[in-house]
């Protein structure tokens, strides 16, 4: 494996045995397995979760890591092509990137949409620009619109609490929040579930649809998996008889970039946070899911997140051990 950067990538088979893997690392830990290989971890955004997850099972398997970010580390990073470097950016990324991975044997890169244009968002146009500049072995941290080291991660906490696949019900819910969140979460969430051959409902308030290329690819994954994918605005006709409510705040793609009007849209929905009622027609298995970091009271109310129905923390630790996983593919 060379490339981690979309799970559509790649077959079920293939990710059972990433899965299978990752949990015999859990079991029987090889400890010195990468001695002497490291990672280089470029974020562009802020994490606390990937960070930390991607160190932790590095360390774990014997090798060993550095991290650079524009905001902590160095005096800045320009990312635009065809522009005079008169302002506060010392380094091109066209230099950057190439001189990060030479002292490494694999990169991962986290670089957030532009929010600039939805079309090229959605297409990963300026995470491309990022990969193309990369000759070593690269993991997809999150970009504008993928997060695979998650969805591989969810796909795991989803097996372990043997939750089904087949007419398993899926609820991806929008969940209030006070900012716009970007849409790769949601997006690929949507076809982690979809692959696995879930019926997914998509549960969210109007003007808040996920875009249709997004639900176009889910669809297609879909058919091919034998599972389904809806979706409405109705609490009740979604979450009835749900295995998962996923929660995950996204921006309205029809203010994509007018923030003012998103911002006017939202403050009438504070009352999508997750709460107790939301589970009254569940069934009694039914398991709460977020990707972290999630706002208490905001969100998701506290009797819900600090319930036995929450699987958060265990979702959490499967990150490190998804990336173990990948990791040990890509370096052994």
């Amino acid at each position: 494996m060379h490339i981690f950067n979309d799970l559509t990538d790649f077959s079920n088979d293939e990710i059972g045995s990433l899965l299978e893997l990752a949990n015999q690392l859990d079991n029987y830990p090889e400890p010195d397995i990468l001695k002497g290989k490291v990672l280089a971890l470029l974020f562009f955004n802020s994490s606390l979760r990937t960070l930390t997850s991607f160190q932790a099972a590095m360390s774990r398997l014997g090798g060993g890591t550095f991290v650079v970010s524009p905001d902590m580390s160095i005096h800045g990073l320009e990312t635009q092509t065809g522009i005079v470097m008169d302002g506060n950016a010392a380094e091109h990324i066209n230099e950057a990137i190439p001189v990060i991975e030479s002292y490494a044997d694999v990169i991962g890169i986290r670089a957030f949409a532009q929010r600039r244009n939805l079309k090229e968002d959605l297409e990963d146009f300026s995470f491309k620009n990022l990969i193309n500049l990369t000759s070593k072995p690269f993991i997809n941290m999150e970009s504008a619109i993928n997060h695979p080291c998650q969805n591989l991660a969810d796909w795991k906490t989803l097996d372990d609490f043997d939750i089904p696949k087949k007419d398993g019900k899926f609820v991806l819910s929008w969940a209030y929040h006070p900012n716009p969140l970007p849409l790769a979460v949601p997006a690929s969430t949507l076809n982690m579930a979809a692959m696995r051959g879930m019926n997914v409902t998509v549960l969210r308030p109007d003007n808040f649809e996920l875009p249709d290329s997004v639900m176009e690819k889910a669809k297609q994954i879909a058919t091919v998996s034998g599972g389904s994918i809806t979706e409405t605005d109705n609490h009740n006709e979604a979450l009835q008889d749900a295995h998962v409510i996923y929660a995950k705040s996204w921006t309205s793609s029809k203010y994509y970039k007018e923030r003012d009007l998103e911002y006017e849209a939202r403050k009438d929905l504070i009352e999508w946070r997750v709460k107790d009622s939301w589970f009254n027609n569940v069934l009694p298995s039914c398991r709460f899911m977020h990707c972290l970091p999630v706002r208490r009271g905001v969100v998701v109310d506290d009797s819900v997140l600090d319930s036995s129905r929450s699987i958060v923390i265990h979702e959490a630790r499967n990150r490190m051990l998804a990336q173990m996983a990948v990791l040990y593919k890509m370096l052994k």
